[in-house]
């Protein structure tokens, strides 16, 4: 069933619905605490996912929901709206405005449509299969790359990955700087690097350990400004994918970026 205009319709009330509720919170008294996995978790990203989940129950109650801090109500209509109400939680924690929210419509396990929304800042990607991405309504796209050497490279933190990954990334990394310190990646910014890449500004994003919630809205956004999004094997990203996720905003340059990572001992994905 194609993205019509009322799903985009909805997605952007979805996300204006959670930037309400995460606004009064940043550089605010938040309430962060640890969830089980360690990982930081607010008020506001509790309050954002709880808005847009009273939303859809009301506009859409027959598809399905995923979302990072509720978790995950089945539907009847083979879609699913998935949701991460602050994508960089630890960026919000310490006022980093580098952090967003991520609403994707996802069918039969293909995301189909996508919004990153910066809140603060009030910057939003909107990505939708089959059309141009846009950035506050106008076109964004991603710039060419002759060449994976002077290639940006983005990630969170290295530190996020799973130990076997981080030898292939710093391949990646070696390889797009030359072996030229200096002209190391840049950190920090979550979902907001593939907005980033989507407008020109970057050229690769090399994550590991995404969940669903992390990656379904990157893909119609980075793809429909011109990039590739894909696994660590070259593969598409879709519900069942493993969490190993690479934008790359040149597609030309898909198979020097697969090589670099896996020119690192170690095991393959």
């Amino acid at each position: 069933m194609p993205i019509t205009a009322a799903d985009i319709q909805l997605a952007q009330r979805l996300a204006d619905a959670a930037g309400a509720a995460i606004r009064p919170y940043f550089r605010a008294d938040h309430g962060v605490e640890l969830k089980d996995d360690r990982s930081p978790v607010t008020r506001a990203d509790r309050e954002a996912e709880a808005a847009m989940r009273r939303l859809l129950d009301a506009e859409a109650p027959g598809d399905g929901v995923v979302g990072e801090e509720y978790g995950t109500k089945d539907g009847v209509t083979g879609r699913q709206w998935v949701l991460d109400p602050i994508d960089g939680t630890r960026s919000f924690t310490v006022g980093r405005a580098i952090f967003g929210t991520l609403i994707a419509l996802v069918e039969d396990g293909w995301p189909l449509l996508g919004i990153i929304d910066q809140p603060v800042q009030r910057e939003r990607w909107l990505g939708v299969a089959g059309r141009p991405t846009t950035f506050n309504g106008t076109p964004a796209r991603t710039r060419s790359c002759a060449q994976l050497e002077g290639a940006i490279v983005a990630t969170t933190s290295p530190h996020l990955f799973a130990d076997g990954d981080v030898p292939h990334y710093m391949a990646l990394v070696a390889a797009a700087s030359g072996g030229h310190a200096r002209q190391g990646p840049v950190y920090g910014g979550d979902c907001y690097n593939y907005g980033l890449l989507a407008s020109g500004h970057l050229d690769v994003v090399a994550e590991s350990g995404l969940q669903l919630y992390d990656f379904a809205a990157l893909v119609p956004v980075v793809e429909g400004a011109g990039g590739r999004m894909c696994d660590w094997n070259g593969d598409p990203l879709t519900a069942t994918s493993a969490g190993h996720v690479l934008a790359i905003g040149d597609p030309a340059r898909t198979d020097d970026v697969l090589e670099a990572l896996r020119a690192a001992h170690g095991h393959d994905h």
